[in-house]
């Protein structure tokens, strides 16, 4: 498949192809008649990447981890680690937003405490 195909069969933004591309982790694709062809192991490796995109990493979090998941399965543990690093983040934007929400809702109980003692 070409980068064109790949970005509209799978809604894969050019922006990322061309990321993968850059980061020559993909051994597999060839250029053919000077168009990149994706096979069935590149597709499996953009998704991984648009999974960890989707989750939060950040570009060179996703190299980082895309580099300990071709190197093969004795990476567990350290792609492991970067997934709970990620964890612990979302956690915090979780925690940090329930607190904006209980001040929000602190506010609007008092707008709406003054409403009901003016009548």
């Amino acid at each position: 498949m070409t980068k064109q195909e790949v970005s509209e069969r799978f809604q894969i933004p050019i922006a990322i192809l061309d990321e993968y591309e850059s980061w020559n982790l993909c051994d597999s694709v060839r250029q053919v008649m000077e168009a990149w062809q994706y096979d069935d192991r590149d597709i499996e490796r953009l998704s991984l990447i648009m999974t960890l995109h989707d989750i939060g990493f950040a570009k060179e979090e996703i190299f980082s981890y895309m580099k300990l998941y071709l190197a093969g399965r004795d990476t567990r543990a350290e792609r492991l680690a970067l997934l709970n690093k990620r964890r612990l983040a979302s956690l915090d934007e979780i925690h940090f937003r329930e607190m904006q929400l209980a001040r929000l809702d602190y506010l609007r109980y008092e707008i709406q405490k003054d409403k009901k003692k003016k009548g």
